[in-house]
């Protein structure tokens, strides 16, 4: 069974039921809505076609509603695009027309961008495709030179090299979108450009004002943002985070990225949380049915450092091959959990534990790697802790999440290795749970005879926080 998840953003190339019936057929464990395009009423019906072909494929997918964030971004040209010349001077102004901008000076939205700045730093327009050097700073102006030139066209978003810009993480769209992503029931919500811990507590507090029980993702993007001490807050505030290559990379540079992507990972598993791999994973299949080889070996190094997702983004939004493209991704992530690499963990194994949930999540998982003959585990679960606590040490064999909640089994939708099953255990006697678990395994062909499975769950039924019990048991002979 594949355990890395699959996420694809829906849009135009994915706006029907049978498209969505497809990418969910083809592999898809999540899907997003990007708040950055679309309207609340296309984000709705995507949704509601999500639920509606999910349960028709007897599957479980979750929804993840990604904010839009404070995008800087320049105005608009009167011809809509302009070309910039290496060596000539360049002006952002932040009292300019709107509609007026030329080859010389161009307005911007972010009026707190001279404040920002000072002489001698570098703005990258259009994801670093276009490269100023600020000269000097006149009233409301910045007076650059162009380092990098090229075509520049309307609205390109605007980042500073190293960071620093001091605009709010959650705008007033953002803040609006919140209540309308509540309102359509995501699973989680992604919080773009986060600059440190306290922003994410301040997206938490909306989201509880909203009514909204969603897991709350971190998009690190900032350079700020991956400073030790404030990634790790970040980290420990959030249910998960988001590598979002494209800004991160433009700030931090493309040198530094692959590290950097490599440390969040790590960091992530270490204590705790999700962690998604995103941007430009599948980039050439917006045009393409195959993927090139660099595309392979990105997703594939993903995979084998732990990734617990990767995002297709552009490539199931508005691309001419989205089922495609989810099917080429499915297909090398199951070849690189075919590594030994992914099979093998020594998360925690020499620190201490102040937590029972997860002295037994991590104990099952350590003995399913290291006793033969254990084909799955099984974890009885209200909310989804110990799933997450057992996905943070890899493993080849899968995790069969039994919740008969179905918001739980949602947000497991995006754990690595966690297979969430609907099972109401509420109904039976103490000593036939055990059993009835191993029969949905047999029913689901997950097992057979023979087979050894590990079981973990809580003394008391649906009670949060309560696993606490280990047994080992072996299909086919009486088991209580």
């Amino acid at each position: 069974m594949r355990r890395t998840k699959v996420i694809a953003t829906l849009g135009p190339a994915t706006n029907s039921r049978l498209l969505i019936s497809e990418i969910i057929a083809a592999g898809v464990n999540v899907v997003r809505l990007n708040f950055s395009h679309g309207t609340i009423q296309e984000h709705q019906q995507r949704a509601q076609w999500v639920r509606e072909c999910a349960a028709k494929a007897d599957k479980v997918v979750a929804i993840l509603g990604d904010l839009q964030g404070p995008k800087i971004r320049i105005a608009k040209f009167v011809e809509a695009k302009v070309l910039l010349i290496v060596g000539q001077s360049f002006i952002l102004d932040t009292q300019y027309d709107a509609e007026a901008g030329n080859s010389q000076i161009v307005g911007i939205d972010y009026k707190a961008l001279v404040r920002d700045c000072s002489c001698g730093d570098v703005l990258l327009l259009d994801d670093g495709r276009v490269v100023l050097n600020i000269d000097k700073i006149s009233g409301q102006q910045l007076i650059c030179t162009v380092v990098v030139g090229g075509v520049l066209s309307d609205n390109k978003g605007i980042n500073r090299q190293g960071g620093g810009l001091s605009a709010q993480a959650l705008t007033d769209k953002d803040k609006r979108d919140i209540k309308s992503a509540a309102q359509i029931g995501v699973d989680y919500i992604a919080v773009s450009f986060p600059r440190n811990a306290e922003d994410m507590r301040y997206a938490r507090k909306l989201l509880d004002e909203a009514g909204c029980d969603a897991g709350i993702i971190a998009k690190i993007e900032r350079a700020e943002a991956v400073v030790p001490a404030t990634l790790d807050g970040i980290i420990e505030v959030s249910d998960g985070v988001m590598v979002a290559r494209g800004d991160l990379g433009v700030e931090i540079g493309d040198a530094e990225l692959m590290a950097v992507q490599k440390h969040i990972i790590k960091r992530a598993r270490q204590l705790n949380t999700l962690v998604i791999t995103a941007t430009q994973m599948m980039e050439s299949m917006i045009h393409s049915p195959l993927p090139t080889r660099a595309e392979v070996f990105d997703v594939a190094n993903a995979v084998l450092d732990g990734t617990d997702a990767v995002m297709l983004s552009a490539e199931t939004a508005a691309g001419e091959y989205p089922v495609a493209a989810v099917a080429a991704t499915v297909r090398v992530i199951l070849g690189a959990e075919n590594h030994p690499q992914t099979k093998l963990s020594k998360h925690r194994i020499n620190q201490a534990f102040d937590d029972i949930d997860e002295v037994i999540g991590l104990a099952a998982m350590y003995a399913a790697n290291h006793l033969s003959g254990v084909k799955a585990i099984v974890c009885m679960t209200a909310t989804g802790g110990t799933p997450l606590l057992m996905s943070r040490i890899s493993s080849g064999l899968p995790i069969f999440a039994l919740t008969p909640k179905q918001s739980t089994q949602q947000r497991m939708a995006l754990m690595r290795g966690v297979q969430p099953i609907s099972f109401d255990l509420s109904t039976l006697p103490p000593p036939a749970i055990n059993q009835a678990a191993v029969d949905c395994l047999l029913t689901a062909g997950a097992v057979a005879d023979g087979d050894v499975v590990i079981i973990t769950k809580g003394d008391y039924v649906n009670v949060n926080g309560g696993t606490n019990t280990l047994k080992i048991v072996r299909v086919g002979a009486k088991i209580q």
